[in-house]
């Protein structure tokens, strides 16, 4: 069970903890639990709660009428809501409720309404990503429990794999190799570029996680890949990022390397020899749409 500060409820659902006071003391919606020295504090169930008052009040629901609805109207009204609504309050709302019940269908029903609306790239870059970044947030203030957060990526994953197997095999463009070095967990950003590059045409060799560079240099010698992609969020065992991106450049001198991720940025690496750096997602994909056709081969 995680415990809250109301500080901790005002940044994950948005409601200032003033209001949030109020709300206890006019309608009694929260019920907080005190420490042995009267310190207030909340449990799971009180941020779940929170959460669906938030995401009713957004959509015109008075407060007073909230606190006078039944656990089960309630819940119709959030998923009326959830199911109609597209403000990315609400969907953001609503998945992490997904998550923090661990709910299957609730979350596959959010995700496939939009995938279906925007088509599956917008969907990850306006709803999915989005969603991610709080998630962040949430784990950092230890509100997320790890079989949560394996559970809901586990589910995004199968989301990128259907898509990716739903797309042709056209590779008639450049090749890119994609892999994560050691230590490295950020696979759904790599399978995300993955679905990009094989929507665009390009042949995608996709290596994997906890990929030696003595390993990378074995694959590139194999496939000879016009470009690397990799990306370097939790930096490298026993390795000095700066050393890394050093012996990369050496093993791999033939395939232009595109590098992401906060370790470059901590450590202030540039661009530079025969590989880019690349600050966030966006700076990415426009890379990759501006690779011009006429330079691939037929």
């Amino acid at each position: 069970m995680s415990v809250y500060s109301i500080r901790d409820l005002e940044t994950l659902s948005g409601i200032k903890a003033h209001t949030i006071r109020i709300w206890e003391k006019r309608y009694g919606l929260l019920k907080p639990k005190r420490t042995s020295t009267n310190i207030r504090y909340y449990v799971d169930e009180d941020l779940k709660y929170l959460l669906n008052i938030a995401l009713l009040n957004r959509n015109g629901y008075k407060i007073s009428k909230i606190a006078d609805m039944a656990p089960e109207d309630l819940t119709a009204a959030v998923l009326s809501i959830s199911a109609s609504d597209q403000s990315p309050e609400v969907e953001s709302d609503a998945l992490t409720l997904a998550m923090l019940e661990m709910n299957e269908v609730k979350f596959n029903a959010i995700v496939q309404k939009r995938i279906d609306e925007l088509g599956f790239e917008k969907t990850m870059t306006e709803v999915i990503f989005p969603f991610l970044n709080r998630l962040s947030i949430l784990w950092m203030t230890g509100s997320v429990a790890p079989v949560q957060e394996n559970y809901i990526a586990g589910l995004i994953k199968q989301k990128i794999y259907v898509a990716v197997e739903g797309l042709p095999e056209k590779s008639n463009r450049e090749s890119f190799m994609l892999y994560l070095p050691e230590g490295e967990r950020q696979e759904l950003s790599l399978l995300f570029i993955h679905y990009v590059l094989k929507s665009k045409g390009f042949k995608v060799i996709n290596i994997g996680n906890d990929i030696s560079l003595s390993d990378l240099s074995t694959a590139c010698n194999i496939h000879q890949p016009d470009y690397i992609f990799t990306l370097i969020n939790d930096g490298i065992p026993k390795t000095p990022v700066k050393d890394y991106v050093e012996e990369l450049s050496l093993y791999c001198r033939q395939s232009k390397i595109m590098l992401s991720g906060v370790q470059l940025a901590r450590h202030q690496i540039k661009s530079r020899k025969n590989y880019h750096v690349f600050a966030d997602l966006d700076e990415i994909l426009n890379f990759i749409e501006g690779i011009p056709a006429q330079n691939v081969s037929a």
